[in-house]
C-alpha cells in the first residue's frame, strides 16, 4: 500500500494545528481565516487525490485517505455552521 506523501504530510499538519492550544496574540479573524484556508487546502487536496484515482496515477489507499479527510472537513464546518446559527437564534430570542 502505497501513500501520497504530500497527502500525509497534510494531514499531519492538520492534525498538529487542531492540537496545538490557540496562542493569546492571535485575534479571532484570523483564526477564522487561517481555518477557512485549511478547509480549502483540504478540500482541494481530496479533489485533486480524486482526479489523480481517475486518471489512474494514485492508488486506491491514498484516494480513500483523502476523501476521508475531506469528509471530516466537511463535517466540522457543519458543526460550526449549526453552532453559529444556534448562537445567532439564541440572540434573537433575547429581550430587549
Amino acid at each position: 500500500m502505497q501513500t501520497n506523501p504530500f497527502i500525509a504530510s497534510q494531514l499531519y499538519t492538520n492534525a498538529q494545528n487542531v492540537s496545538k492550544p490557540a496562542e493569546h496574540g492571535s485575534s479571532g479573524s484570523n483564526l477564522f481565516a487561517d481555518m477557512a484556508n485549511d478547509f480549502m487546502a483540504t478540500m482541494k487536496a481530496g479533489e485533486n487525490a480524486a482526479i489523480a484515482g481517475m486518471t489512474g496515477k494514485a492508488d486506491a489507499a491514498s484516494v480513500v485517505q483523502a476523501l476521508a479527510a475531506s469528509e471530516i472537513a466537511i463535517q466540522t464546518a457543519v458543526s460550526v455552521r449549526d453552532r453559529v446559527v444556534e448562537a445567532y437564534q439564541e440572540i434573537l430570542r433575547m429581550p430587549v
